[in-house]
């Protein structure tokens, strides 16, 4: 059935009307957020080239780069988690409660595969493993159980899988964003005794406390399976219009309070790490820039839907890195950290030849991320049996 078959049969009360609705909010997933996960890849990217490929002898603007780019690409994939969950359960919340086990388990073994990912991760780039074989997994350069984005993206997918199977009710809602902001304030509440603890426990608080740690980056997760179930349920394009213009509203003014607020508290070291949580050397935002990290997720989402569905911009180089964005988080590292920075000890430490060398660097992903396309496509047409296992 076209999807204009399906919008005619709304009227009627058919059993076919809640796939139809379904499949169109998927539909609208393959464009805008599929690009604005690119847009977050290309933030990641630009935030990896400035730590490796600089130093600090290019001032103020490469310490201000690193820090907004971190501020949006790691918050916005862990919303997208949250915010994308209610769109693939939507099949799965009205299912008999037999096939409820089955689901869950996809879920887990999905974030499982991201966690081990992300534990390779480790193994391949950060352990030392190409620079001195084997020996390096006796002796690391840095433990290879630390804590990245990707551990905490897969954590974050078996914590809100079944919590977004509970989401039909306002009052549920309610519940899930006052538990996420707990975890939040929780944090903040205990980060003098955690920065005393990490001090004490070296080796243990580079699993529980290191780049964007579970605790407390799981609750933007939670957060954003509230604003995912409440897309999905607007059925038709006049209604998802309204939900992202008041989306984009409320982005605007959770970004004005940051503002607003240095401005009435006369907020010292603005604009810098200091400002914010940081916790075994790595960085979470406090109070005021916490809420500005709200206002971003919203507003990006919005533009990107605006651009897709409003301006019709297919964005295709976008949705490919979108579609790719695991592959591509974990081959970049290669590139920029492995390659670049550690075996042919380059620096690019000129805005020109850095704008260059990330321009190359992007295209190069964007082939890397089209031939995995390919391979993808080619394998599930020639191998059910492994695109079956995916699932």
């Amino acid at each position: 059935m076209t999807l204009d078959s399906a919008n005619e049969t709304l009227v009627e009360p058919a059993a076919p009307v809640v796939p139809a609705k379904t499949a169109r909010v998927m539909a609208d997933r393959l464009v805008f957020l599929d690009a604005l996960r690119g847009f977050a890849l290309v933030m990641m990217v630009l935030n990896h080239t400035g730590r490796w490929w600089q130093d600090r002898s290019m001032g103020w603007p490469w310490y201000y780069s690193i820090y907004v780019t971190m501020a949006v690409a790691a918050p916005t994939f862990l919303f997208l988690v949250g915010f994308c969950l209610p769109l693939s359960l939507a099949k799965a919340r009205g299912a008999l409660a037999d096939e409820m086990l089955p689901t869950l388990w996809k879920y887990a073994k999905r974030g499982g595969r991201i966690i081990l990912a992300g534990l390779l991760l480790n193994v391949v780039v950060f352990s030392g493993l190409l620079e001195h074989g084997f020996s390096a997994l006796v002796s690391p350069e840095e433990p290879i159980w630390s804590n990245g984005v990707l551990q905490t993206i897969g954590f974050g997918i078996i914590v809100a899988a079944p919590v977004g199977l509970l989401l039909r009710s306002v009052s549920a809602r309610y519940l899930v964003v006052a538990a996420a902001v707990l975890i939040y304030l929780a944090f903040g509440w205990s980060y003098q005794a955690l920065s005393a603890w990490v001090k004490v426990h070296p080796d243990s608080s580079r699993v529980l406390f290191f780049e964007f740690p579970p605790w407390p980056w799981v609750a933007l997760v939670l957060f954003g399976l509230v604003p995912g179930q409440i897309w999905v349920e607007q059925t038709d394009s006049r209604r998802r219009h309204r939900y992202m213009v008041t989306m984009a509203a409320v982005g605007v003014l959770c970004i004005a309070w940051l503002f607003a607020y240095d401005w009435w508290a006369q907020t010292p070291n603005r604009w810098m790490f200091k400002r914010d949580f940081i916790l075994n050397n790595h960085w979470t935002p406090r109070g005021a820039t916490a809420v500005w990290v709200i206002g971003m997720a919203f507003c990006l989402m919005a533009a990107f839907y605006y651009l897709a569905e409003v301006r019709r911009l297919r964005m295709t180089w976008l949705v490919t890195l979108g579609q790719t964005a695991l592959m591509l988080y974990f081959l970049h590292h290669l590139i920029v950290l492995t390659l670049v920075n550690q075996y042919l000890h380059q620096k690019f430490n000129n805005w020109w030849f850095y704008g260059l060398a990330n321009l190359a660097l992007l295209i190069v992903l964007l082939g890397l991320g089209r031939l995995w396309l390919e391979i993808r496509r080619v394998s599930r047409a020639k191998l059910p049996a492994l695109a079956a296992f995916r699932t």
